[in-house]
């Protein structure tokens, strides 16, 4: 029998939740309801469920407490640590094969950093009146799916019935098809990182419009060495997603062609992935293998959003909907020190490649984004400030020669070989103690 966590405030949702709950177990679901919410409230029938007191607890406060300053806030942020602490640890214990929440702003907050934090694949489910407008800080980069339910959350009725129950239908059916893919041996996302795995090993590449040409060469020859490549588009969003796909383990490797999300983080364009772009490689020692791509430009929307101060800069409209502003020489060199440090900062094995004949296809000569002086104040700091111990191929051709991608691509294949014949050293060696 399959286990949903289903997540929710039983002070203000209790009849709703206990609806849903009942659903769920007429599809042969086993229920663990986790209560965030901290007014007292009625008993809801059978069932377990977490309260809201260990919830409180679990998030480092008290629930009296919390009730007692009427501070919803406050009460909110404790409430949403502890529901991430339960949840993690039921699904640590094997006892979560999906997660559904429902209720409004607060209840879709509440459940939301608990399922950013689980790992992709684990069916999750948010039905919530924010669904239909900014989803962003709900869903993150992880794999929620959010559900409108027309109505607000506020009582059952004829409308709320229906969508309470294909929300719990849908839930049931993402857990059951879970666990007939688990009974047929299919192995998870996850599954293709781990040494010794029969299937092919996931990599993760990132590209640009601007270096498309070369990550394509660098994907197929991946693909023809016997990998599965995962594309993230550099928007800000794709490089967080990526970010988070390492941190949870599912990579074998990274081909990070394209860093451009730096720049936007360093000027305050509107594609930055954070500060944290660039770091989760290092941290967990897996191979990676980073260029410079599209390190020549900022992006911003359409040429009249662009911020005044830069107006007098060289722009670029990409389309009607995107303006890119070329990157400074003090911005590059900048740009140079930033990389550095982050691959400095790395645990595994590092290799950069740096084109010299352009970072992007319109920083060639003749072409719009065209400044040997930009590029060469990042590539000079970079390799500045780049320790010895970190690989260098420096090449004279630009990132979209048709050598580039693939040279990358088979760098990367045999710093994954070595690492995996490492592991697979070091278990026979623990095996043979």
């Amino acid at each position: 029998m399959s286990t949903v966590v289903l997540i929710g405030t039983l002070d203000t949702k209790g009849e709703e939740l206990a609806f849903v709950r009942d659903c769920l177990a007429q599809f042969d679901c086993e229920v663990i309801v986790v209560d965030g919410g901290v007014m007292d409230h009625p008993s809801v029938g059978d069932g377990e469920v977490i309260s809201a007191d260990t919830v409180a607890e679990a998030g480092g406060g008290n629930r009296h407490s919390l009730a007692a300053a009427g501070d919803r806030s406050a009460a909110m942020a404790v409430m949403r640590e502890g529901v991430r602490s339960v949840v993690l640890d039921l699904h640590g214990a094997g006892r979560l094969d999906g997660v559904l929440a429902i209720g409004g702003s607060g209840g879709a907050a509440l459940a939301a950093a608990a399922m950013q934090a689980l790992p992709v694949g684990v069916p999750k489910l948010i039905v919530s009146t924010m669904a239909a407008g900014d989803t962003r800080p709900y869903v993150g980069e992880s794999d929620i799916a959010m559900l409108y339910p027309v109505v607000d959350i506020a009582g059952l009725n004829r409308l709320s019935r229906q969508v309470l129950g294909n929300a719990a239908a849908a839930m049931a059916g993402m857990v059951r098809a879970l666990d007939a893919g688990a009974a047929r041996g299919a192995a998870g996302p996850g599954d293709a990182g781990r040494a010794g795995s029969t299937e092919r090993p996931l990599v993760g590449a990132t590209m640009f419009g601007v270096t498309t040409p070369c990550v394509t060469a660098a994907r197929e020859r991946l693909e023809a060495l016997g990998y599965e490549v995962l594309v993230f588009h550099a928007t800000g969003s794709g490089g967080r997603a990526m970010e988070g796909l390492v941190r949870s383990g599912f990579l074998a490797g990274v081909l990070d062609v394209t860093t451009t999300e730096l720049a936007d983080e360093l000027v305050g364009g509107v594609l930055s992935a954070g500060p944290d772009r660039l770091t989760a490689a290092g941290a967990a020692g897996i191979p990676q293998v980073v260029s410079v791509g599209a390190l020549d430009m900022v992006n911003f929307g359409p040429r009249d959003t662009v911020p005044a101060p830069f107006r007098d800069r060289r722009l670029y409209e990409h389309n009607a909907s995107v303006t890119l502003m070329r990157t400074s020489v003090a911005e590059c060199r900048e740009l140079g020190r930033i990389l550095a440090a982050k691959l400095n900062a790395a645990t595994g094995p590092t290799v950069l490649f740096l084109p010299r004949g352009g970072v992007s296809m319109i920083d060639v000569p003749g072409a719009a984004f065209h400044d040997p002086a930009a590029d060469a104040a990042l590539f000079d700091e970079l390799l500045r400030d780049l320790e010895p111990r970190i690989e260098v191929v420096d090449v004279p051709v630009d990132i979209n020669d048709p050598t580039f991608g693939p040279a990358m691509a088979d760098r990367l294949d045999a710093l994954i070989r070595a690492s995996r014949q490492a592991a697979s050293g070091l278990s026979g060696a623990s095996a043979a103690r």
